[in-house]
Parts: C-alpha cells; sequence; structure tokens
C-alpha cells in the first residue's frame, strides 16, 4: 500500500510541476428490494433552485496557476490530506468561502460519492450534501443497504463558488490534487458522479448526462457511475427509478446482497 501511495504522490507532483512551468462500503441489505426506487420523496418537497447552468464542466488539460502546496501533500491518510491541505488559498473560491468542506464518510469505504461543489449550507455546516438533497442522497444511500457513514462523500471542489454558480476550470484543476489525494486515501472500489457537472469534470466527456449515466466508465482507474444529482431529481421525481437503475448496477460491481 505505501509503495501505492508513493507512487500516487509522484505522479501528483509530476502532474503539478508541469502545471507550474505552464504546460498543458457495506452492510446487510434490507429485507425487500422495490421495483422502483425506494427513495422516492414527495413532489411537494421538489426545490425551486435552477439546473445546472454551465454547459462545459471538463478539467482543463493545460490548468495555469503554481500548485507548489498541493504538491507537497503527505498522501497517506485523510487527516493528512485534510491537514496538509490547511486554509487553501490556491484559488479565488477561498475569498467567499465560510469553511472548507472537504468530504465526509468512512476512510476505508468501498464506494464514494462525488458532486460538483458546496451550497451555501453546506459553506456554514463544513460538510458535503445536507439539506434536502443531501437528505434524498441519504435515502439513496440507505435504500442500497448501506449508511451514510459506510460510504464517502465530497465535491470536485471544496470551496462554494459565488451565487452556486459553478466551478471554473482554473479552479477545478487547483483542486483536483486533493479529489485524487483523497482517492489514494480511501482507494474506493467504485465511484458514483451526482449530476452533470461532476460526471463531465472527472470524465473529461461533454456527454450529456441523459445519456452518461448509467454506463460504467473510469477516473484514476476507479470505475466511475455517472448518475443525475438529488437536487434534479427533487425537481423531476420521475427521474428516481433511473437512478435506482444506475445505483442497482453499482450494488452488482460491488457484490452487495439484493432480495428479489
Amino acid at each position: 500500500m505505501r509503495d501505492e501511495l508513493a507512487a500516487t504522490i509522484a505522479e501528483l507532483r509530476a502532474y503539478l510541476s508541469w502545471v507550474a512551468e505552464g504546460g498543458p462500503v457495506f452492510v446487510a441489505t434490507p429485507a425487500a428490494r422495490p421495483a422502483v426506487a425506494p427513495f422516492a420523496v414527495a413532489e411537494s418537497e421538489a426545490r425551486s433552485t435552477p439546473a445546472s447552468r454551465l454547459p462545459s464542466a471538463s478539467m482543463p488539460d493545460r490548468p495555469t496557476p503554481d500548485r507548489q502546496k498541493a504538491a507537497s501533500l503527505p498522501i497517506v491518510s485523510l487527516d493528512e490530506v485534510r491537514t496538509g491541505m490547511g486554509e487553501c488559498t490556491l484559488c479565488r473560491l477561498h475569498k467567499g468561502r465560510h469553511t472548507i468542506v472537504f468530504g465526509v464518510g468512512s476512510p476505508e469505504a468501498r464506494l464514494m460519492f462525488v458532486g460538483e461543489a458546496p451550497g451555501e449550507d453546506e459553506d456554514l455546516k463544513g460538510e458535503p450534501f445536507v439539506g434536502k438533497a443531501g437528505q434524498l442522497l441519504t435515502k439513496m444511500i440507505e435504500a442500497m443497504g448501506l449508511r451514510r457513514e459506510d460510504v464517502y462523500i465530497c465535491n470536485t471542489v471544496k470551496c462554494r463558488p459565488p451565487n452556486n454558480r459553478n466551478p471554473e476550470p482554473d479552479e477545478l484543476a487547483a483542486c483536483e490534487p486533493f479529489l485524487k489525494a483523497q482517492l489514494a486515501a480511501v482507494k474506493p472500489e467504485a465511484i458514483v458522479t451526482l449530476g452533470k457537472f461532476a460526471a463531465q469534470a472527472l470524465l473529461r466527456d461533454q456527454t450529456p448526462i441523459t445519456r452518461l449515466r448509467g454506463q460504467w466508465r473510469e477516473y484514476e482507474g476507479i470505475p466511475v457511475m455517472p448518475t443525475f444529482h438529488p437536487a434534479y431529481l427533487l425537481r423531476s421525481p420521475q427521474e428516481k427509478v433511473k437512478v435506482w437503475e444506475d445505483l442497482q448496477r453499482v450494488m452488482g460491481k460491488l457484490g452487495l446482497e439484493r432480495n428479489r
């Protein structure tokens, strides 16, 4: 394991040196599995927040700012990654944040959920996916026979963008080494990306989420299942069935028991 972590560190340092030079989770399942999405909520709970606004969400192949701080991170454990991150000022997002929203969950999780960016509630609490969207995500996790504390949850960036806008490419590039460090520390067997932005950013693919979802892809050698964001499901509850199909594929890959 130490050798693998050392290799990851070397890869990140090489990547970040290139940037500086201007170069290009598991418990017993419930007794029954309904055919439709078991995490449905009343339509009256649907949130009026507008959908994600940025058509292009990929992390750039040629980011620009210097990343010396991220390059020096000791990637051994989540605690050490967070300590190494400190009060990060690598991009402009630090200017408007209340707190860094690093991540939450098991440091030995088999499954990691990755969303877009913290919102207002997350920024104030310091925890990803709180509020109504977070409550729905918890129901999704429980429908898989897991608990929220069995998985690991984080975002592509750790600070709230102003007015909940989507992160800019240079902001994504600044935070990507921290996401890679989290992956190296947790070593999940699968990743579920939540929403268009997270999927397109990790996969560097501008394919619409309606076509990306349900198809296994890969990031940093880890299988990735893109699916819809819980906030979108609050606005479009009819799509919960599709997300349940995606989560069942993840359950199958992880070998989670299902009663038919």
